[in-house]
């Protein structure tokens, strides 16, 4: 007896709460229907008990407990007893209505038939008086939690929250913030462009109108939060709302756009931080990826300054890829070491391999490539910060030019397929010593490209290799891709206006008027991979970058995004444009015309013509006076580029405001 006592205790102290739950809905259940329907026959006879015929009394508490049975069994079948009804929704509605409507079928049949025929007005009221009992109990708990939540919200600092967005996505955004205490958000209002939904309410919140009310809303409803909840927008149409939004002062969380949202679930996790690359108004990139698949997977694929901004993604992406073998390149320990950990942990079945070296050393790249072989080759590894290079201008060229040449000379030797150059826009009609050196480094592939065709090795110019030009395999395919800033590399503006908004200020801009092309890293990256697949050689592949975008304004997006007003809160300061800066970037020169390819964002830039035979000669005596240092480079390299025009007597102008007419001045010198 008294083990049969502890076992029994050790059942009841495993019973779960909702169990208990559970229990007490079903005895509600049994003593509800049988009200409901007791009611009715009492309303059949005037509310009189006396008046009601023995016969149908009869019947009914007979044929109760049956009935209670078959309700108790049908709502388990269709899961009312398990269900969180803290989060009912319409499903749990849909399923009460329709246990409620065959046990309502079943109780006027059996009764029917077993017992006697009962009025009408019997049938109906209890149906509909068991399904409102029924939903009632389950429904009321959710809207005392509810209550009691916003109850709460109230009395404790939360925020006030404008939800954009009155569809279903905003809806659903709108019952996750009533569900969650934590999420200290007080739903205050919400917008959407529909005028068929301005004046109305959702769940006890005013639909107050448009777009073009958003800034009115927020200061009468004195709004800390706005929530974008519309995932269908066009990317465009998205980065127009979001710079509107911004300029209002609050914190700003959106939902991803539709094509992220993988299941469709709309939940507050999906909501996140608006960024200053949203702001841009761009669609997302769309990429062939069975094509770069298939130029990826399975072979060896070599990166040069595999540890920067855009290399690193560069070995993201191809890792994601399945190559066979990816080799890692780069002569800074600390970004290789941090690539490669990165890599180990996402992707344990890659077959990686990291090497520390310079571009600039012929022989270390030549064993590299004996070594390992590379069938694809990723030349990013170069010297990219303008203003240190027109200091510094013959590290330009020793590593972007000659390291390019001697990477793209050991690709030749060792017989890869294909050599994929990272270029930039300013490589076109350059003004600084940087862009100069990259347009240098277009020229040495477009070459390159040439003796690989013709297989006139004689012509190369000796620079310190292993073996000689017999050697060589040849077969490579040379190419290019040109685009402008990514967002987030090193060097970009975006990380300085972090740091010294997050210093308080003052945020540094070179000149109001100055725009450029951006382009997230990512989306860059996946481009160039694109491109490469589409390499037949000496292409120089450009990418469209969508519309420019002045560098002021991505400034004070920044500053409002990170909570504060521009030139209130975080100074504004205008520096004038440094050394080799231009206003704007330009993507091809006048010589290039744009020939389609498959993605409308890839074009091909038409060659420029030039007698490589004489660059090969120019290119080893440009090499002799780097190496010694000449103080007349830029002399050097603008003969040989001739759309090169360098602007070092620019003088910078610290004070715009206070100055104007020097500072066009200066403005028309820079263009």
């Amino acid at each position: 007896m008294a083990g049969a006592a502890v076992n029994s205790k050790k059942k009841i102290e495993r019973l779960e709460p909702w169990h208990f739950v559970a229990i007490c809905l079903a005895l509600y259940d049994a003593v509800a229907v049988n009200a409901a329907y007791f009611f009715a026959l009492l309303l059949r006879f005037d509310m009189r008990y006396s008046a009601v015929p023995p016969a149908y009394l009869y019947a009914f508490l007979k044929f109760a407990p049956v009935y209670t049975a078959i309700l108790v069994v049908v709502f388990f079948l269709f899961r009312l007893y398990n269900s969180l009804w803290e989060f009912a929704s319409f499903d749990e509605l849909y399923r009460i209505l329709a246990a409620s409507a065959i046990t309502s079928v079943c109780h006027a049949a059996l009764i029917s038939l077993c017992f006697c025929r009962m009025p009408i007005s019997y049938y109906l009221v209890g149906a509909v008086g068991q399904f409102v009992m029924v939903t009632a109990i389950r429904f009321a708990y959710r809207f005392v939690r509810l209550l009691h939540a916003s109850l709460k919200r109230r009395r404790t600092a939360g925020q006030n929250t404008m939800i954009i967005g009155a569809g279903a996505a905003g809806q659903a955004l709108l019952r996750e913030l009533r569900r969650h205490d934590s999420t200290n958000s007080i739903p205050c209002c919400m917008i959407d462009d529909d005028p068929n939904k301005w004046g109305r309410t959702i769940d006890g919140v005013p639909v107050v109108g448009g777009r073009e009310t958003i800034n009115e809303t927020v200061r009468k409803y004195q709004i800390d939060q706005i929530l974008i909840a519309i995932p269908t927008l066009s990317m465009q149409e998205r980065g127009r709302l979001l710079t509107l939004c911004s300029k209002t002062g609050c914190m700003l969380k959106s939902l991803p756009a539709l094509y992220q949202l993988a299941n469709g679930e709309v939940t507050l996790n999906k909501l996140k931080p608006v960024e200053v690359e949203d702001l841009l108004g761009r669609d997302p990139i769309q990429v062939n990826l069975s094509e770069i698949f298939g130029q990826l997977s399975g072979k060896t694929v070599l990166v040069t300054g595999g540890g920067g901004s855009i290399g690193s993604e560069l070995c993201r992406q191809i890792a994601g890829h399945d190559p066979g073998h990816l080799v890692i390149f780069d002569i800074y320990e600390n970004n290789a070491y941090a690539i490669e950990q990165e890599l180990r942990r996402r992707f344990p079945q890659l077959h990686l391999t990291v090497l520390i070296g310079s571009v600039r050393d012929s022989r270390r790249m030549e064993r590299v490539f004996e070594e390992y072989r590379p069938e694809i080759v990723y030349h990013a590894a170069a010297h990219k910060h303008v203003p240190l290079m027109e200091n510094s201008p013959n590290e330009a060229i020793k590593n972007n030019v000659m390291g390019t040449y001697k990477t793209a000379y050991a690709a030749l030797h060792s017989g890869a397929k294909r050599f994929v150059l990272i270029s930039t826009d300013k490589a076109v009609n350059p003004t600084n010593i940087m862009g100069a050196s990259k347009r240098l480094c277009e020229m040495v592939i477009q070459s390159m490209d040439a003796i690989s065709r013709t297989q006139r090795y004689d012509l190369l110019p000796e620079m310190g290799h292993l073996g000689a030009h017999t050697d060589i395999k040849g077969g490579t395919r040379f190419v290019a891709v040109r685009f402008g800033n990514v967002l987030g590399s090193n060097g970009s503006v975006v990380p300085l206006f972090k740091q010294q908004i997050a210093e308080g200020g003052p945020v540094t801009v070179t000149h109001p008027d100055i725009i450029r092309y951006f382009m997230t890293i990512p989306e860059a990256v996946s481009l160039v991979l694109q491109a490469g697949s589409y390499a037949k050689g000496g292409e120089i592949f450009v990418l469209d970058m969508g519309e420019p975008v002045k560098i002021d304004t991505l400034a004070r997006n920044l500053i409002r995004l990170s909570g504060y007003r521009p030139d209130e809160d975080i100074k504004i300061v205008y520096t004038g444009l440094r050394p080799g800066e231009k206003l704007y970037e330009e993507k091809l020169m006048a010589e290039e015309g744009l020939q389609k390819t498959a993605n409308d964002l890839i074009h091909i830039g038409k060659p420029v013509p030039f007698r490589y035979e004489t660059f090969f000669e120019q290119l080893m005596a440009l090499k002799t006076a780097a190496e010694d240092n000449a103080g007349d480079i830029e002399a050097r390299v603008a003969q040989i580029v001739t759309t090169y025009k360098p602007e070092r007597d620019i003088p910078v102008v610290l004070a715009y405001e206070e100055n104007t007419d020097v500072w066009q001045q200066c403005a028309c010198k820079a263009v």
